[in-house]
């Protein structure tokens, strides 16, 4: 059951967020037309916030999206479409309840991130990814491992119909 709604949960956030760019130190996978990228960017953790997510319903999810610099200057912009280069890291992450801040405030009203669920990753380069509007999708569970290519197969799709270039998230000044 629990590994049921682990999966619905990955997948559904890979349809809902994936709004993640990398660039150079992205190693994706050299078949020719592959979409997906294989490793994370290094030193992700340090780019600046775009934005947050909040997911409700099944997912009950937190997530924080970050970009590299070519991103954080095209949001700033307002340049659409993203230009090659742009990466984008959605940190997602469980909400809980917190116990502390609830005993405080007398309601239960106060969540915080819990256990992490997955990374997701959008690089965009539009020789590199033709094929999926120019953008390379990757995805690692929470163990740091990529799922199955059918999970990552429902990335280019959904993303198709995002109204601004494959990506959902809004920047947050």
């Amino acid at each position: 059951m629990e590994s049921t709604r682990g999966l619905a949960r990955t997948a559904a956030m890979c349809a809902t967020f994936m709004t993640c760019i990398v660039a150079s130190p992205v190693i994706a996978d050299e078949k020719p037309g592959a979409v997906y990228v294989t490793e994370l960017p290094a030193g992700y953790r340090d780019w600046k916030l775009i934005s947050v997510a909040n997911e409700e319903g099944n997912l009950h999810s937190f997530a924080a999206v970050l970009g590299n610099d070519v991103a954080i200057k095209a949001y700033r912009a307002g340049t659409l479409p993203f230009p090659d280069g742009t990466v984008l890291v959605a940190l997602h992450y469980m909400h809980v309840a917190s116990e502390e801040n609830n005993k405080v405030f007398g309601v239960e009203q106060s969540f915080v991130p819990g256990g992490p669920t997955n990374i997701q990753i959008e690089v965009k380069d539009s020789k590199k990814y033709a094929a999926t509007g120019g953008w390379g999708f990757g995805h690692f569970n929470a163990d740091g491992k990529p799922p199955s290519e059918s999970l990552l197969g429902s990335c280019a799709p959904c993303h198709a119909k995002a109204s601004r270039d494959f990506v959902f998230t809004r920047y947050a000044p």
